[in-house]
């Protein structure tokens, strides 16, 4: 029966594909506010300086001060002292902030879960689709040095 799978580089191409697909669809339907990448980045990586935010979401320094700005206002993040340089800042989500990332992953969730109301797949294929996601996301050890 696997003798019919496409090739793995193949499967590893559609994954790609239809996971960019996937997070643009809930983005077209679900109102995100500006920001929310640099917030779900924090999430991910805890307080981070600007630098390497915009390092990890692959966008210019300034565009991310900018970005941390109207976060900032929001009252999304905040930016304190960094520990050991006093020159710089590091940037945190708040409370709101947490709050608001859970808003989004919940509507994000909802969606999802509706459109896969209208298939024929099983909790456990979605759960092995999501055990395969974060295997891939895992950091390589490249990654991880950096």
């Amino acid at each position: 029966m696997t003798d019919s799978l496409p090739p793995l580089a193949e499967l590893a191409s559609d994954l790609v594909v239809l996971a960019a697909r996937l997070t643009r669809a809930v983005r077209r339907e679900i109102e995100h506010p500006a920001g929310v990448r640099a917030l779900s980045l924090l999430d991910e990586h805890g307080p981070s300086g600007v630098t390497a935010l915009a390092a990890a979401d692959r966008c210019s320094q300034p565009t991310m001060t900018a970005t941390v700005k109207a976060l900032q206002e929001q009252g999304l993040v905040d930016r304190r002292p960094h520990p050991t340089d006093g020159r710089a800042h590091v940037v945190a989500l708040t409370d709101d902030g947490h709050a608001e990332l859970a808003r989004i992953r919940r509507a994000n969730a909802a969606l999802v879960t509706a459109r896969l109301a209208d298939t024929h797949h099983t909790a456990q294929e979605v759960a092995t689709a999501v055990a395969v996601l974060r295997d891939v996301l895992r950091p390589t050890p490249q990654e991880a040095t950096l």
